[in-house]
């Protein structure tokens, strides 16, 4: 699992700005999944996700790890179950989800975890016997500690092995190797960079992730003086896409030693190799960097498997699924039950090339830092269906860790996505659209019923 690894940074989901073959060669050989979603588009809440199959108001992540909010790794998750089930389990690299007492990661025979975000050179780990630091770029030293555990496991137990990775997460600091890439190209620019917000709920105007609020760390260099002030969004763009892609770079290049290691290893042809991201990033559009909104860029997340022998290689598959949905499928790989907590549902059919007649039609959605300190984000939830969004911003944080206590006005979006996939035009208002609204806000009330998140529910 990445950090931020959009899913127009992928060759495979059709990049135009950037390679990455060694990602692309897992969907050759796999399925790629092209309507992956998360449910809560920051990191923290997206790892509790993945590891309980549970929503954020259900295993208590709703915000990032921070004082006040810690994850209590004692609740259920899938390593502890498969580690019941005869697995050996680890985890290397980003954790974030606390340290120390009932945080510490649990269920992992092995696990070596980056202090909260880590750093990109000479990084620290934490691990059950203390620190240690590590020379190197944090890419390479995270498939390093990988590879060497996949060295040293028992190899007449099956294991369970989660790499999570750091990159791509800003701010972008690129191995040396690539600080140079893509450094006589001009990237193309996303076609809503100059996005004016115009139409759409106050939420999106005043959030604080324009390329103006890039900081000197971004950019690395004075922004030139004199620019208009879109040529400078343009300038601002290139050099925050750049880095951006350059740190992807070299995490596709580590996928790539991992896949070499299965394959000279002879444990390519039973292992299941799943490859995914915490949640989506904006690469530029609505002229934005981060995550937070449910509008496509943040919601979407890249979800590619490959399980030879089971997985139909270069087969894709187009059903609404979730990062709810992660833990169950993983124990279904394994033939062990879900716990009875997990929210999600397994893919294993869809693995399989089925299409069950009762696949969900909808995706649930909710976003709980409100107006933090750095991004000013609205919180909001909403469903979004194969062809519409709804979208609703209730004012406030619901009394969360690390939410505003400020109040706004509630406010609702919709978008067609059939119509508008760039989300570019606010259709609550619109009669034509009435029913459209009525149905959706009728859904997404059952979706909070059945995922039991009635406290914030539509006013």
């Amino acid at each position: 699992m990445t950090d931020d690894h959009a899913t127009p940074a992928i060759g495979a989901y059709g990049s135009v700005i950037n390679r990455t073959p060694a990602v692309d060669r897992l969907a050759a050989e796999g399925m790629r999944f092209d309507s992956a979603f998360c449910t809560n588009s920051i990191c923290s809440p997206a790892r509790a996700t993945l590891l309980t199959g549970a929503y954020s108001h259900i295993h208590g992540m709703t915000t990032l790890e921070q004082p006040g909010q810690k994850f209590d790794a004692r609740q259920p998750a899938f390593p502890e179950m498969l580690r019941q089930a005869g697995y050996r389990t680890a985890i290397v690299g980003k954790w974030h989800l606390g340290h120390g007492g009932t945080s510490d990661p649990q269920g992992f025979d092995h696990w070596e975890i980056l202090p909260e975000h880590g750093v990109y050179h000479d990084p620290v780990f934490l691990t059950a016997d203390g620190e240690r630091r590590y020379a190197g770029h944090v890419t390479d030293i995270i498939t390093d500690l990988a590879l060497g555990w996949l060295d040293e496991r028992d190899p007449d137990r099956p294991f369970a092995l989660l790499i999570q990775h750091k990159a791509p997460h800003r701010a972008f600091e690129p191995a040396m190797r690539h600080r140079n890439l893509y450094a006589h190209e001009d990237i193309p620019v996303p076609a809503t960079l100059h996005d004016d917000y115009a139409g759409r709920s106050r939420a999106a105007s005043e959030a604080r992730m324009r390329m103006s609020d890039l900081q000197t760390f971004d950019l690395k260099e004075p922004v030139p003086e004199g620019l208009p002030e879109r040529e400078e969004r343009e300038w601002r763009y290139q050099r925050y896409i750049k880095e951006y892609l350059r740190v992807v770079a070299g995490l596709d290049e580590n996928v790539g030693r991992l896949l070499h290691y299965l394959d000279v290893s002879g444990l390519a042809g039973s292992t299941a190799v799943v490859y995914t991201s915490d949640h989506g990033f904006y690469l530029g559009e609505h002229g934005w960097f981060d995550k937070r909104f449910m509008y496509e860029p943040s919601l979407r997340i890249p979800l590619i498997v490959r399980w030879p022998g089971v997985v139909e290689p270069g087969s894709s598959c187009d059903e609404l699924v979730a990062n709810v949905d992660f833990a169950q499928t993983v124990l279904d790989l394994a033939g062990v039950a879900p716990h009875e907590r997990m929210q999600g549902r397994s893919l294993l059919p869809l693995l399989r090339g089925e299409r069950p007649a009762d696949w969900r039609q909808s995706v649930y959605y909710r976003y709980f830092e409100h107006l933090d300190v750095s991004h000013n984000v609205q919180a909001s939830y909403g469903i979004r269906t194969r062809t519409h969004k709804l979208i609703h911003y209730p004012g406030h944080g619901s009394g969360q860790v690390g939410a505003s206590p400020e109040t706004r006005e509630p406010e609702w979006e919709l978008f067609d996505l059939e119509r508008d996939p760039e989300e570019l035009h606010n259709r609550y208002d619109d009669p034509a659209y009435a029913s459209v609204v009525g149905s959706l806000t009728e859904q997404l009330t059952l979706l909070q019923v059945q995922y039991r998140d009635t406290a914030g529910g539509p006013r």
